[in-house]
């Protein structure tokens, strides 16, 4: 049986809930996409360990991502580029930089990490994925945190938290099946032929 895919998306109004407000540290990104590893030990885009740096994928555009709840049961969700592009905005706007905590608790808000650096991959502007994730959708986020917190720091070092992961409220849209896009696209030619 094939999981229903459920696009996952925001209002353009700021005012509106559904938004991104926390970027979390966790030990199992839902992207399924670790910061860069090398050696088998967790190493990160930096030059010099002691910038305490870390950087990585923070969400794929168009790559479906496993859920199960009680109201939805099993299912994907994906972000569209150009969701995520919205979902970006709002963060920076809201100023949200400093939004960060560990496996999603709201009770281990990590103080002194921050985002300092972020961009949206862009083809038609000439901007490439990072460096090990070159084959990353057009339009997924990237971005690096400066963590000055012990704690984090050395839960980063040990490896217990392995990359980034968004939290916040979303509208969701059902995608069609592929099936039920076909069998659009063969009403679409049927109703335009002229019997």
């Amino acid at each position: 049986m094939e999981l229903p895919i459920y696009e996952l998306m925001i209002s353009e109004d700021m005012n509106d809930d559904s938004e991104v407000n926390f970027v979390s540290l966790v030990d199992r990104p839902a992207i399924q996409r670790n910061w860069n590893a090398f050696n088998e030990k967790v190493k990160f885009n930096i030059a010099n360990e002691e910038k305490r740096i870390i950087s990585g994928a923070i969400m794929l555009a168009d790559t479906p991502i496993f859920r199960s709840d009680a109201s939805h049961g099993d299912y994907y969700v994906v972000f569209s580029k150009e969701t995520i592009f919205q979902i970006v905005q709002r963060y920076f706007k809201k100023k949200y930089q400093a939004n960060v905590n560990l496996n999603h608790n709201q009770e281990i808000a990590l103080e002194d990490v921050v985002m300092f650096e972020s961009f949206i991959s862009d083809k038609e502007r000439g901007i490439s994925p990072m460096r090990g994730f070159e084959d990353a959708p057009d339009g997924s986020w990237f971005g690096s945190m400066k963590v000055d917190n012990d704690y984090a720091w050395a839960e980063v070092k040990a490896g217990n938290v392995k990359g980034f992961s968004v939290e916040g409220i979303f509208n969701y849209s059902k995608k069609p099946s592929v099936q039920e896009e076909i069998l659009s696209e063969v009403k679409k030619i049927l109703s335009s032929v002229k019997w």
